[in-house]
C-alpha cells in the first residue's frame, strides 16, 4: 500500500481508509459529548462535612427551651447486612415464605419494620452504596466509575461515624474498601466482580461472624454479600441456586438477630439489625436498568425497641436514600450534608410527639441548607416555604408545651406540624432530587461540532468514495496552508477563552491541559476547512466521473426504497422514549419487510420474461444490458457507478442450475423468515413485554435442565456442521475439541449435565475446561493470523489471504459458542446458517452490488443483538461472560470477553461481510471492499450523530436517565465495536493508500 499525492494539496484515500478515519475523530467527538452530558453529580458543600456542634435546637417562640443539645442515639449497636442484587419479592413474596421463614415470620409477627426501598437508576453496586452512605442520588457516570471505585470524598455516614469515636467493621465487597479506605478498625475484602464465584466470596464474611458477635468492641458492623448477585449474572433470578443462597442469609439473619438479643442486658440502648439489598435483579439475572425488579428492595429493620406485631402488614415504599437520615438520627450523629433523604418516621412509633418532632426538624433543617444551597430562588420553593411555617408552629407548640398546657389544643397543634414537616421534607427532597446533575454544556457542544463535522464529511464525500475507485481525494491545502484555517483556530481559541474564564461551574474541557485543548481546536478548523473545500468542489466541478460504465437509465426499486426509509427511519424514531425501549421491534419489521423483498426479487429472477424494467431487452450490446442490470438506484442517487464483475456468474449459474437449485432459492427468504421467528421468542426484550415467558426462560429453569443439555449438544454439533466448510484440517480437530471443551465447561457449572451423571451436585467454576477451549481459539486464531501474514509480505495470494480470513472468523465463532450462554446457542447456529442461505443461494442469483449487501447484512446484524436479549437498557449486558476461564478479576480480559459477548451479533456479521466480499473478488469489483467499509461506517455514524442531537434538546426529558442516557452509551459502544470492524476491512482493502 503505497501513500501518494494526487495533486498539489490533495492527497487520494482508499475510501475504507478514510472512512475508518472518520469514524474514530467521530468516536473521539462522542467521548467528549458524553463527558459532559455524563458529569461528575453536583456536590453542593463538596468535601465540607456535617458537625454536631452546628446542630439547631427546638425551634421556640419566646422561651429557653431544655433541649439544646443533639438528641441522643436511638440506637446502641447498629449491624448492616446488605445482600447484593436482593429483590423484594426474595423476601415478601413465594420465594421469601420458601426459603426465608425466619425472616418472613419476624416480618409478620416480631418486633420488626419492613419496607420497599426503591433504588435510582443506575442500579449498580457503587452508586447504590454511595446513595445508601452519604443520602445523595449519583450521577450516570457511576455506572462506568463503578469498575474502578474511586475515594469518597463527601459528607457520609462512615466519616461521621468514625468521627464520633465509632468503631467500624467490615467483611465483603472491597467496594466500601475503595469508597472508604482507613475508616474500618477491621476489614476483609472480596472481588466483587469475579462472578463465577458464589460460594467462597460468601463464606469469607461468615467465618468472621461466630467472634465478631462475641466481641464487645465495634458499633458499627457491615456486612456484604455477593453469592446472590454472582449467582443472578450467571444462572438467573430462576436457577435453583437463588433458594440455596436466600436460605443461606436466612440462617445468617437468624444468626445475628439471636447474638444481638443476646447482648442486649449489657447494654442501655437496644441493637439494630438492617437487612437490605443495593439494587434488585432483572428477570434475566442482570441489573442496571429500571424494571421494578431492579429498583425495588427490601428494607427490613429488626429491634427490640420497635413494636411486636399482631399481623403481617403491607410493606410501605421509601426511597433508599431514606436510610441515610434514618441511621444518622438513630445513631446519634449529624445527618449528611449532601442527603436528600427523609427520616422514617415509624422508627420513632414508640417516642413521644415532642422526640418525632426534634428529628424531623432536624431533618427538614438539613434541607432546607441543601435546598438555599442549590436551588437560587430558594425562597419560592413550596418545600422551603412549608419548612418555614411548620419551624413557626413547632415554635408555638413548644412554648404551649413548656408552659404545661394538656388541652386538646396542643395535640392537635402537634398533629399539625408533624404534617407539615412531612409535607415539607417530601417537597423539599423532590426539588432537590430534580438537580442531580449538572450538563457540562460546553463539552457537549465541542463533542457535538465534532460529531456533526465528521458525519457531514461523510455524506459529502460518499460519491466518491462508492465510485468505481473508491477513492477520496483529502485538500490538504485548505487546512493546513490556508487563511481560513487560521483564522478559525484564533476565533475558537478566544471563544475557549472566554467561555472558560466566565464559567461559573466546573468544566471538563476548560479543565484539560492546553496542548490537547489547542489539537481539538486546530481538529475542529481543519475538519470544517475540508468540509467547506470539498463542498466547493462539487458544486463547482459538478458529480464526480468515476463510472465505470454508462448509465442508460435507473428507477427506484423496492429494495432501494425500503433499505433507505428503512435506515432513515429507524434513525428518526430515535426521537421518542418508546421505540428506544422497543428499538427490537422496529429491526425485527424491517428484517421482515426485506425478506419479503428478497422472496420477490428471487421471484422476478426465475419467472419474469423481461428485465426488472418491465421491458424487453432492445439493446444489441449485452454489455449495455448488463450495465443497465447492475447500476442501482442507490448508487445513481449519490451519482456513482459500481459494475461488479458477478453478473454473469449469477446469469450462468440461473442458467445451469437444475429445478433443485431454483426452488432452494426460492424458499430461502421463507426458512430465514422462520429462523428468525424462533430467535424472537427465544428472548423478550424491551421493557413492555420482557416480563411474558419465552423460550430462554423455559430452558434455563431448573426442571428443564436435561432438555436444555440435549438440545446443547445438537446446537453445537450442527454449529460444527456449518463451520468445518471453511476450516483446514487442522483447524476442524481444533474446533472439534474446542465445541466438546464448551459442553463441559457448561456441565462443570451447572447449567447443563452429563446424561452418565444427571443428579450431580458438584458445580465448579469450570476455569480448567475453559482454558482447554481457550488453546484451540488461539490456536485457530494463529492459523489465521499467519496466513494473512503470509498473503500480506511473503507471497501475496488471495486464496491464502481468504483463508486466512474465515480461520478468523470461525476462530470468533468458537469463542461466541463458549461466551454465549446455552440457551442463546440457537442465536449463533442461525446466524451461522442464514449467513450460508445467503451466500449460497441469494447473492449468487441477485445481482446486488457491495453496498445494498452491507445494508442488508447491517440489518441482519442489529437484529442479532436483540435476539440475544440485548436491550438498551444497561441490565441485558451479561457480565457474566467476562469472567469465563478467569481464576480472579483481571480489567482487561474482562472488558473485552464482556464487550464481545454483548455484541457478538454485529461483529460476527461484519466480519463475514469481510470474508465474503475479499473472497469473491472475482465476482466483485476491486472496490468492493473499500464500499463494504464505508457503507458500514455511514450507517453507524448517521445514527450516532442524529442520537447526539436528539439527546442533547431532550436532556431535561422524563426518562432521559432510564432511557436515553443508557442508550447514549450503548450508542458510544456500537461506534467503538464498528470502529474495530472499519479496521478490520481496512487492513484487508489491499489498495489502503494510493497514488
Amino acid at each position: 500500500a503505497q501513500s501518494g499525492w494526487a495533486g498539489a494539496g490533495t492527497m487520494r484515500l482508499r475510501s475504507s481508509l478514510f472512512a475508518c478515519c472518520g469514524l474514530l475523530v467521530q468516536l473521539f467527538g462522542m467521548a467528549i459529548f458524553m463527558r459532559g452530558f455524563f458529569p461528575a453529580p453536583v456536590k453542593y458543600f463538596g468535601s465540607v462535612k456535617a458537625k454536631l456542634s452546628e446542630t439547631p435546637g427546638e425551634p421556640v417562640l419566646g422561651l429557653t427551651s431544655n433541649w439544646t443539645r443533639p438528641p441522643s442515639p436511638l440506637f446502641g449497636r447498629v449491624v448492616v447486612m446488605l445482600v447484593d442484587a436482593l429483590r423484594e419479592d426474595f423476601v415478601f413474596g413465594p420465594k421469601g415464605r420458601q426459603f426465608m421463614p425466619y425472616v418472613r415470620h419476624l416480618v409478620e409477627q416480631g418486633s420488626s419494620h419492613s419496607f420497599i426501598a426503591k433504588a435510582w437508576p443506575p442500579t449498580v453496586t457503587m452508586p447504590r452504596i454511595k446513595a445508601m452512605m452519604t443520602g445523595r442520588i449519583p450521577g450516570f457516570i457511576d455506572v462506568i466509575m463503578n469498575l474502578n471505585s474511586p475515594t469518597l470524598l463527601e459528607d457520609n455516614l462512615i466519616w461521621q461515624a468514625k468521627s464520633a469515636g465509632k468503631r467500624i467493621l467490615f467483611y465483603g465487597d472491597d467496594t466500601w474498601i475503595r469508597l472508604f479506605p482507613n475508616h474500618f478498625v477491621e476489614y476483609d475484602g472480596t472481588t466483587s466482580f469475579f462472578v463465577s464465584d458464589y460460594t467462597e466470596v460468601d463464606e469469607n464474611v461468615t467465618r468472621h461472624l461466630d467472634t465478631v458477635l462475641k466481641r464487645n468492641d465495634w458499633d458499627l458492623l457491615i456486612l456484604h454479600y455477593l453469592g446472590l448477585d454472582h449467582i443472578g449474572h450467571l444462572a438467573g433470578p430462576n436457577s435453583h441456586l437463588v433458594g440455596r443462597k436466600l436460605s443461606e442469609m436466612d440462617s445468617i439473619v437468624q444468626k445475628i438477630h439471636l447474638a444481638l438479643l443476646s447482648k442486649e442486658g449489657e447494654s442501655s440502648l437496644p441493637s439494630l439489625l438492617i437487612l437490605c439489598g443495593d439494587h434488585g435483579m432483572s428477570d434475566s439475572g442482570s441489573h442496571g436498568g429500571s424494571s421494578n425488579h431492579e429498583v425495588n428492595t427490601p428494607l427490613v429493620l429488626l429491634s427490640s425497641a420497635f413494636r411486636k406485631k399482631d399481623s403481617f402488614v403491607v410493606s410501605e415504599y421509601v426511597e433508599q436514600t431514606d436510610l441515610t437520615s434514618t441511621l444518622a438520627l438513630g445513631f446519634g450523629l449529624p445527618i449528611p450534608r449532601n442527603n436528600l433523604g427523609r427520616l422514617i418516621l415509624t422508627v420513632l412509633e414508640e417516642k413521644s410527639l415532642r422526640e418525632k418532632l426534634r428529628y424531623l426538624h432536624l431533618n427538614g433543617y438539613q434541607l432546607s441548607k441543601l435546598v438555599e444551597e442549590s436551588i437560587p430562588a430558594y425562597e419560592k420553593d413550596s418545600g422551603y416555604e412549608l419548612f418555614g411555617i411548620a419551624q413557626k408552629s413547632h415554635g408555638s407548640w413548644i412554648k404551649l408545651y413548656l408552659e404545661g398546657n394538656t388541652s386538646e389544643t396542643l395535640a392537635n397543634l402537634g398533629n399539625k406540624v408533624l404534617r407539615q414537616y412531612l409535607d415539607a421534607l417530601k417537597f423539599m427532597s423532590s426539588s432537590l432530587s430534580k438537580i442531580v446533575a449538572q450538563y457540562d454544556m460546553y463539552s457537549m457542544i465541542v463533542g457535538a461540532i465534532i460529531v456533526v463535522e465528521v458525519i457531514f464529511l461523510l455524506i459529502v464525500s460518499t460519491p466518491e468514495a462508492l465510485g468505481s475507485t473508491a477513492e477520496f481525494e483529502v485538500p490538504l491545502s485548505s487546512p493546513f496552508y490556508s487563511l481560513l484555517f487560521y483564522l478559525l483556530c484564533l476565533m475558537f481559541a478566544a471563544i475557549h477563552v472566554v467561555v472558560c474564564t466566565s464559567m461559573k461551574t466546573s468544566c471538563y474541557f476548560c479543565n484539560v491541559s492546553w496542548l490537547l485543548a489547542a489539537t481539538v481546536i486546530a481538529l475542529i478548523s481543519a475538519l470544517q476547512c475540508v468540509l467547506l473545500s470539498t463542498l466547493w468542489k462539487r458544486f463547482t466541478t459538478g458529480k464526480p466521473q468515476h463510472k465505470s460504465c454508462t448509465t442508460v437509465d435507473s428507477n427506484w426499486s423496492e429494495l432501494d426504497l425500503l433499505l433507505l426509509l428503512g435506515t432513515f427511519g429507524h434513525t428518526l424514531s430515535f426521537g421518542s422514549s418508546s421505540f428506544i425501549e422497543e428499538e427490537h421491534q422496529t429491526w425485527y419489521f424491517l428484517l421482515n419487510t426485506l425478506l419479503l423483498v428478497l422472496f420477490q426479487d428471487v421471484c422476478r429472477k426465475y419467472f419474469a420474461a423481461s428485465d426488472p424494467k418491465g421491458k424487453p431487452n432492445q439493446s444489441g450490446k449485452p454489455e449495455d444490458t448488463y450495465c443497465n442490470e447492475r447500476q442501482t438506484t442507490i448508487q445513481d442517487l449519490l451519482g456513482t457507478s459500481s459494475c461488479d464483475q458477478g453478473d454473469d456468474k449469477s446469469k450462468a449459474y440461473i442458467r445451469s442450475g437444475g429445478s433443485c437449485e431454483k426452488w432452494l432459492a426460492l424458499s430461502s427468504p421463507w426458512v430465514i423468515l422462520v429462523f428468525c421467528r424462533v430467535l424472537r421468542c427465544l428472548n423478550q426484550t424491551g421493557i413492555k413485554w420482557a416480563h411474558e415467558p419465552d423460550y430462554g426462560h423455559w430452558l434455563t429453569s431448573s426442571s428443564h435442565r436435561i432438555e436444555l443439555s440435549i438440545l446443547t449438544a445438537i446446537f453445537l454439533f450442527l454449529i460444527f456442521i456449518l463451520v468445518q466448510r471453511t476450516c483446514s484440517t487442522v483447524s476442524k480437530a481444533a474446533l472439534a475439541l474446542g465445541l466438546v471443551g464448551i459442553y463441559c465447561y457448561r456441565a462443570a457449572i451447572g447449567n447443563v449435565t452429563f446424561p452418565w451423571k444427571p443428579d450431580e451436585h458438584d458445580i465448579s467454576k469450570g476455569i480448567t475446561e475453559a482454558r482447554f477451549v481457550y488453546v484451540f481459539i488461539l490456536g485457530i486464531l494463529f492459523t489465521g493470523v499467519k496466513d494473512l501474514l503470509k498473503s500480506a509480505f511473503a507471497s501475496p495470494d488471495t486464496t491464502t489471504n481468504s483463508r486466512g480470513l474465515w480461520e478468523m472468523y470461525n476462530g470468533l465463532v468458537l469463542l461466541a459458542a463458549l461466551l454465549l450462554r446455552p440457551h442463546n446457542l440457537p442465536v449463533l447456529l442461525f446466524t451461522l446458517a442464514v449467513q450460508m442461505i445467503l451466500t449460497r443461494f441469494i447473492w449468487r442469483i441477485l445481482d446486488y452490488d457491495a453496498a445494498q449487501i452491507t445494508i442488508i447484512y447491517y440489518w441482519f446484524a442489529q437484529a442479532s443483538f436483540y435476539f440475544q436479549g440485548n436491550s438498551n437498557s444497561i441490565a441485558t449486558v451479561d457480565i457474566s461472560a467476562g469472567f469465563v476461564g478467569l481464576e480472579n478479576y483481571v480489567e482487561l480480559p474482562a472488558v473485552f470477553l464482556t464487550l464481545f459477548s454483548t455484541y457478538i451479533g454485529p461483529l460476527l456479521w461484519a466480519l463475514h461481510l469481510t470474508c465474503y466480499v475479499s473472497s469473491e473478488r472475482s465476482r466483485y469489483s476491486s472496490a468492493a471492499v473499500g464500499h463494504s467499509c464505508y457503507c458500514f461506517v455511514l450507517l453507524r455514524a448517521i445514527p450516532a450523530s442524529v442520537y447526539i442531537i436528539l439527546v442533547t434538546s431532550l436532556r431535561y426529558h422524563l426518562f432521559v436517565w432510564s432511557v436515553f442516557s443508557p442508550k447514549l452509551l450503548y450508542e458510544g459502544m456500537h461506534t467503538l465495536v464498528t470502529a474495530a470492524a472499519g479496521v478490520m476491512f481496512t487492513a484487508m482493502d489491499q489498495k489502503r493508500m494510493i497514488t
